[in-house]
């Protein structure tokens, strides 16, 4: 349901974070309620 909404990786430039790492961090801090900047580097 979500690929639609994720952008395509780009043409130039470095590759981005699998799009799950970041629907997962999403999930998380949605869950949780924490904010970023209590998130884990990793």
């Amino acid at each position: 349901m979500l690929a639609p909404l994720l952008p395509a990786q780009p043409v130039r430039g470095s590759q981005w974070r699998d799009h799950r790492q970041v629907i997962n961090v999403i999930c998380r801090v949605k869950r949780t309620g924490s904010p970023w900047r209590d998130l884990p580097e990793r």
